[in-house]
């Protein structure tokens, strides 16, 4: 799915140089779960950025399904990120005034306003988008609370809306960007419990970076992200892109 080759992201700060992501080489195959992990500032969402076309590469390749996202057009990007890719972060990021519902259909209206579906007749296609918005909520066990907003939903509930959101046009790769970071530990322990259940049981590739080992210790691949280096524990970095393990 992924192929990095000397990937790197660069920025000025006057005569500085910072280098959140420096040199990374990695492949990450279709229905992985892996982690990314390592501290403030190493660079890991940065990374994930990057992996979800939200920026592109100051140099090397970053191919997704072969295509290099640092040499496509900002549209094509942009379409890749309604269909392709699925994003939750630590801000549950639902609009206050929507129901959980009315935020999951967003994405789908979203995505038929970029003409990315043939969509049916009007009225047909509301009512498919409000059964796939009820297939999702029942996916991540919120059936029975759609028609609350936000502020009547506890911060577990709020980010299961939020990655029943991010599946709604069935991305290939689910980005994570500490999302457990605003919970409890109980319930970020649910919360990781749905996504490992989207990897094991629907085979959805899940890619998610964090700052606490305890999260990475349930997934199936954990590399380490330090000073914009990238290690994997099943083998030495280098010039080669990371085996699948």
């Amino acid at each position: 799915m992924y192929e990095l080759h000397e990937v790197s992201r660069l920025f000025k700060q006057g005569p500085t140089t910072i280098r959140p992501v420096d040199s990374v080489n990695l492949a990450i195959s279709v229905g992985e779960y892996v982690v990314v992990q390592g501290a403030s500032g190493s660079g890991k969402s940065t990374l994930l950025q990057l992996l979800g076309a939200l920026d592109r590469p100051s140099s090397g390749r970053l191919l997704f399904e072969g295509q290099d996202l640092a040499t496509l057009p900002d549209r094509r990007l942009a379409d890749l990120r309604l269909s392709a890719f699925g994003f939750v972060f630590q801000q549950f990021n639902l609009i206050p005034t929507l129901t959980a519902a009315e935020n999951v259909e967003c994405a789908l209206a979203a995505a038929g306003a970029r003409g990315l579906h043939q969509p049916p007749p009007r009225r047909t296609a509301r009512a498919e988008r409000r059964t796939r918005v009820g297939e999702l909520l029942d996916m991540v066990g919120l059936a029975d609370r759609s028609g609350h907003l936000p502020t009547q939903l506890s911060g577990g509930e709020q980010q299961r809306v939020a990655i029943a959101r991010a599946l709604a046009n069935r991305p290939r790769v689910l980005l994570a960007d500490e999302p457990t970071g605003n919970l409890d530990s109980t319930t970020g322990a649910n919360i990781l419990d749905l996504l490992r259940s989207l990897w094991r049981d629907h085979g959805q590739t899940v890619v998610m970076v964090t700052h606490d080992s305890r999260v990475a210790a349930g997934a199936a691949r954990v590399l380490t992200m330090h000073d914009g280096h990238l290690t994997d524990s099943a083998a030495d970095w280098g010039k080669d892109p990371l085996p699948v393990v």
